[in-house]
C-alpha cells in the first residue's frame, strides 16, 4: 500500500550494558557498555515499521543538517524522505539500559522549534497517498499551513490517522481517527472545557471527537486496550491481548501506522481498530522499538557469521525460546529483524511453517526448495503446546527447543520463530514474507493463509509432497521398534 507519513523525526539512541559495581566517586552504578544502537524515532519509527511491513512509504518531515541527521538518514535508508528546510537541531533521546531495564534518558535538542518549510513535493506526496499517518511530536511540521491544507483535502478522500502530541497542533477537521493515549486525552479534553471530575476515557473521547471534528477518537489505555468513540454510535471497548512488556516505547507508533493501513485496505473502523491494538501488543511482545535494527546494513544483535561451502551465511542464534507468560506467541525478534533487514535491502523474504517434530528427507527437500526462492528463509515453528492441541497429548516427540536447534543446523534455514497459536497467521502478519511456502499437492490459492499473505502483496507457493516420508510414519515405525 502507498502510505504517506507526516510528522516529526527524532533520533533514538539505546546504550545497552551491564552493571555489577558502584562508582568509587559516587553511589551510582557503573555501566559497562555492550552496544549502542541508533534508530529513527517519532514519525521516522512509524515510517520504518510500515516499510518493514512491505508498504511503499513516503515520509514528509523536516531534517536538520547535523551529526544526528546523518544517523537518521542512514536509519531511514530505503524510505523516500521529503524534507523542508532544516530549522532546528535534530532532537535526540538517549536511553541507557541495564539488561532490559531502562535506567535514565537524556534529551538533546528538544526545545520548541520553529515551523519547518514545505515543498511542492511534500504536498504532492500527501495528495497521492492511499492512507496517511500523522505522527505529531510537537516539532512544528503539522503547524505548517500548506501541510494542514493538504491534509484537510486528503481527509476527504483517504483515511487519515492522527497521533497527537501535547505540545503539537490540533488535528485538522475530518480525519478518520485521532489516537491519543489516556493521559493525553484527559489533559486536552480538560483544556478544551471538559469537566474532568468523574470523567473517564469515554467522556474525554466523546468531548474530543466533537472538539476536533474528527470522524472518531481512539483512546489507548496500555494493557487495558482502547476505547473507540464515534458520533451517534455506542462506545466500543477493545481489549488488548495479554503481553509481556519490558518497554512500551513505540506502541503508539505501531498502533497508528497499522490502523491507517487496515483502514486503507477497506476494513471497517471497529475491526481495523481491534487489529491495530493486536498489532501493537504483538510489537511490544516481540521486544518493541528497542528490538529494531539500528540502520540498514547493521546486522541484528544476535546474528553471527559462520563459513559455509559457498561463502558466509547469516545464522540467527537460538536464544530464550520459552513462551512469555500469558502470551500466545514466543516470537523471536531476531527472526523478525532478519526479515525486516532483508526486505529493506531489496531482498526476498521466504517463510514456511509446521511442527517439524521428527525431521526427515521430506522436510529437508521442502526447506531447501523454499530457501532457493529468496534471500532468507524463516521457519514458523509450532510450540509444544500448539503441537499437543493439533496432534494429541503424545506429541511432540521432540521439544520446541530441540526442534528449533535442529532446523537452524540446516544450511537452508536462516531463522526460526516459535508461535503458540494453532495457525501461523499472527506470526506471518509480523514477518510479512514475500513468499509463503507449504508442502502439499493442493493449489496455492486454497491455502488458509492465502488471503492474508495477498494482503501485503505476497504470494503462496506449494512444493511437492513426499507421501512416503512423514513424521507420523516415522513415529509409528519407532513405536513398533520400541
Amino acid at each position: 500500500m502507498k502510505v504517506t507519513v507526516v510528522g516529526d523525526v527524532l533520533l533514538d539512541v539505546d546504550i545497552n550494558g551491564t552493571a555489577s559495581r558502584l562508582s568509587p566517586d559516587a553511589p551510582v552504578p557503573v555501566v559497562d557498555v555492550g552496544d549502542v544502537r541508533r534508530r529513527a524515532g517519532g514519525a521516522g519509527l512509524v515510517a520504518t515499521l510500515l516499510s518493514q511491513d512491505g508498504n511503499h512509504v513516503t515520509l514528509v518531515t523536516a531534517v536538520a543538517d547535523d551529526d544526528g541527521a546523518s544517523h537518521l538518514r542512514r536509519a531511514l535508508s530505503g524510505i523516500t524522505v521529503l524534507a523542508g528546510e532544516p530549522l532546528a537541531p535534530t532532537p535526540t533521546k538517549t536511553r541507557v539500559r541495564i539488561g532490559s531495564h531502562p535506567m535514565v534518558r537524556f534529551d538533546e535538542g528538544c526545545a520548541p522549534a520553529p515551523t519547518p518549510a514545505c515543498t511542492p513535493e511534500m504536498v504532492a506526496a500527501i495528495a497521492s497517498a492511499g492512507a496517511i499517518v500523522v505522527a505529531d511530536y510537537g516539532r512544528g511540521i503539522t503547524a505548517n499551513p500548506d501541510i494542514r491544507a493538504a491534509l484537510s483535502e486528503a481527509a476527504r478522500r483517504v483515511p487519515v490517522v492522527w497521533d497527537p502530541h501535547p505540545s503539537g497542533s490540533s488535528p485538522v477537521p475530518g480525519v478518520a481517527v485521532v489516537t491519543p493515549n489516556l493521559s493525553e486525552a484527559m489533559a486536552v479534553a480538560k483544556a478544551a472545557g471538559l469537566d474532568a471530575s468523574g470523567a473517564g476515557p469515554m467522556e474525554a473521547g466523546r468531548h474530543l471527537q466533537e472538539h476536533w471534528r474528527s470522524e472518531a477518537v481512539l483512546v489507548t489505555r496500555g494493557e487495558e486496550g482502547a476505547v473507540l468513540l464515534r458520533a451517534a454510535a455506542d462506545a466500543v471497548e477493545i481489549p488488548a491481548p495479554k503481553t509481556s512488556v519490558t518497554d512500551p516505547c513505540g506502541a503508539g507508533d505501531r498502533l497508528a501506522g497499522s490502523l491507517a493501513v487496515h483502514l486503507g485496505r477497506g476494513l471497517a473502523l471497529p475491526v481495523a481498530a481491534a487489529r491495530a491494538v493486536e498489532d501493537a501488543s504483538a510489537f511490544l511482545g516481540a521486544g518493541g522499538a528497542a528490538a529494531l535494527v539500528a540502520a540498514v546494513g547493521d546486522a541484528p544483535a544476535a546474528v553471527r557469521k559462520r563459513p559455509s561451502g559457498d561463502g558466509e551465511r547469516a545464522v540467527v542464534e537460538l536464544k530464550g525460546l520459552g513462551l512469555p507468560s500469558g502470551h500466545a506467541m514466543g516470537l523471536e525478534p531476531d527472526g523478525i529483524q532478519l526479515a525486516a533487514s532483508v526486505r529493506r535491502s531489496g531482498g526476498t523474504v521466504v517463510a514456511t511453517g509446521g511442527c517439524f517434530d521428527l525431521l526427515h528427507a521430506g522436510h529437508a527437500r521442502t526447506l531447501a526448495a523454499a530457501r532457493s526462492m529468496g534471500d532468507c528463509l524463516v521457519v514458523c515453528l509450532n510450540s509444544d503446546e500448539s503441537v499437543r492441541r493439533l496432534k494429541g497429548l503424545h506429541r511432540p516427540i521432540v521439544s520446541q527447543e530441540d526442534r528449533a536447534e535442529l532446523l537452524l543446523a540446516l544450511s537452508c534455514v536462516d531463522a526460526v520463530v516459535i508461535f503458540g497459536e494453532d495457525t501461523p497467521e499472527a506470526c506471518l502478519d509480523l514477518l510479512r514474507p514475500h513468499i509463503w511456502v507449504k508442502g502439499g499437492d493442493y493449489e496455492p490459492e486454497d491455502l488458509p493463509e492465502a488471503r492474508l499473505v495477498a494482503g501485503w502483496g505476497g504470494r503462496c507457493v506449494t512444493v511437492p509432497f513426499h507421501p512416503a516420508r512423514s513424521t507420523s510414519g516415522l513415529a509409528a515405525a519407532l513405536a513398533k521398534v520400541g
